[in-house]
């Protein structure tokens, strides 16, 4: 028989009932350190206190009122984005997929409004755009695809990384190309700066747009408030999500004013995208990560854990082979699939995440403390020593 939850997930036998910090408690009491986050989503780890008074503050006022009308705090939020980012406009949505379907319409309509037939957008092999039938035509992937029928068409995928064939690909009639500056799914896997300004410069050379999807590497997690900032250049459009909201469903659509010229009213919508509730949170979410000794904290952190984790490779190096990623968007490529070391870590009440490739993901809160990230890194020692 069927469960009442659709079964679309294999979920681990843990249920939390309470979280502090970088710590989840479940219902049996027991304390596990998350370096998971909810997948990269709780950037100030569990039941923040200013996360908290912001959410309990506006519950009192008002949940929902629909984008029919005005809506303060979603304008507060759009703001901060726009003070602290390339952006001119943002649209509010509700997840990362929600900001993918929008990112791919802002495209068409764009070539659209401009009288050319230019639909096709470029993305990479191991990418992650959502579960949408337009995001998973977006990143073409075949476990993602099988059994959903037609898909939306227009896009074409190239191999991760590879820039000569991006550049025989990309054309005078690309619309886009869409590319994470730092694939989570796929692997943990960065994009050179050197490749990223590539991209950018070959984009402009041939008119397209540049599509950057941020929903994980996003709001703070690998030491900028944005991935691309690294490289010092600009997307036309940015999808945003996972940590913008500390926990709260919330997404974001960032775009320049010239990308954003199609999309006039009523050729996008949301019931609850930028309602008060998600946005009071998200604006103080950006309050606290947009700060540049919060960042700065961040890397401080970032290059603790890695120097730790590398000496975690070399302790066992018949389970791991290296560590990558950037910031505290880290990732242990393992000599096999790592769904054995996530149950190990288990059983140390250490909570990871898995990856394509062989990768074991390591998303801990942007707060975490330095006493927790060596007993995190202990734990993880412990998991793989009960694989030898």
């Amino acid at each position: 028989m069927i469960s009442h939850v659709l079964p679309t997930y294999n979920r681990a036998p843990i249920a939390f009932e309470k979280g502090e910090g970088a710590w989840a408690i479940a219902t049996d009491g027991s304390r596990y350190l998350d370096l998971g986050s909810g997948i990269a989503v709780n950037v100030l780890g569990h039941a923040n206190p200013d996360l908290v008074a912001a959410l309990t503050e506006q519950a009192g006022r008002i949940w929902h009122v629909s984008n029919l009308y005005q809506i303060p705090q979603q304008e507060r939020l759009a703001d901060l984005l726009v003070e602290h980012t390339f952006a001119d406009t943002v649209f509010i949505t509700n997840s990362g997929t929600e900001a993918a379907e929008l990112a791919i319409k802002m495209v068409r309509k764009y070539w659209h409004d401009q009288g050319q037939d230019r639909t096709e957008i470029l993305t990479f092999e191991g990418a992650f755009h959502g579960r949408s039938t337009g995001a998973i035509a977006a990143a073409g992937s075949e476990k993602m695809v099988k059994g959903f029928g037609p898909l939306m068409p227009g896009f074409r995928q190239l191999p991760w990384g590879d820039l000569d064939a991006l550049e025989a690909a990309i054309t005078d009639r690309t619309a886009a190309v869409m590319i994470e500056p730092v694939q989570g799914e796929g692997g943990i896997r960065p994009l050179s700066d050197a490749d990223l300004q590539q991209i950018r410069a070959l984009c402009d050379k041939h008119g397209a747009l540049l599509v950057l999807d941020e929903v994980q590497c996003g709001m703070g997690r690998t030491g900028r408030l944005f991935a691309h900032e690294y490289a010092g250049i600009t997307p036309d459009i940015m999808m945003v999500a996972k940590g913008i909201g500390g926990g709260f469903p919330l997404g974001a659509v960032l775009a320049t004013e010239k990308a954003a010229a199609g999309m006039v009213a009523g050729t996008h919508g949301s019931t609850y995208g930028g309602n008060p509730l998600a946005c009071a949170v998200g604006a103080r979410v950006m309050e606290i990560v947009a700060d540049d000794a919060f960042l700065a904290e961040v890397n401080r952190k970032a290059a603790l854990f890695r120097q730790k984790l590398e000496g975690l490779v070399a302790a066992h190096p018949d389970v791991f082979e290296c560590v990558r990623g950037q910031g505290l968007m880290l990732g242990l490529k393992c000599k096999a699939a790592p769904a054995d070391l996530v149950k190990a870590g288990y059983a140390q009440h250490l909570l990871t995440v898995p990856a394509a490739d062989n990768t074991l993901r390591l998303l801990p809160p942007l707060n975490i403390t330095d006493e927790e990230i060596a007993e995190a890194v202990a734990r993880l020692d412990r998991a793989a020593a009960s694989l030898a």
